[in-house]
């Protein structure tokens, strides 16, 4: 099994969404996040005076897949909705599982995904 974490723009998650349906991956958990990668954030001006938005507002997207055939598709759907050609378009892990526990019943493994 593996995990994928993709950070994307909030404006890029609903084609995102879509996108992962069409594929047949309807489960997945949506987190607001902030952060930054190497463009720092943003320096913005208001009423004449600069200031910096440092930590800048992001969508993390996260799912698991039962096999990793399943984890290309997925990725370039993500890739090509997310991409709008600026800096700060986001990331995507990929994450070895090696136990999924379903709480309600007590499954494990690929029943529980």
């Amino acid at each position: 099994m593996k995990k994928i974490e993709a950070i994307v723009r909030p404006e890029r998650v609903t084609a995102v969404k879509e996108a992962l349906e069409k594929l047949g991956y309807p489960g997945m958990t949506l987190t607001e996040v902030k952060g930054h990668g190497k463009q720092k954030g943003l320096v913005q001006q208001w009423r004449g005076s600069q200031y910096r938005i440092e930590f800048l507002p992001k969508v993390k997207i996260e799912l698991v897949v039962e096999n990793g055939d399943s984890v290309e598709p997925i990725i370039q759907a993500i890739v090509q909705q997310a991409r709008t050609g600026e800096a700060g378009d986001g990331k995507i892990f990929v994450w070895p599982i090696e136990e999924v526990v379903r709480i309600r019943t007590g499954e494990r493994g690929t029943s529980a995904v």
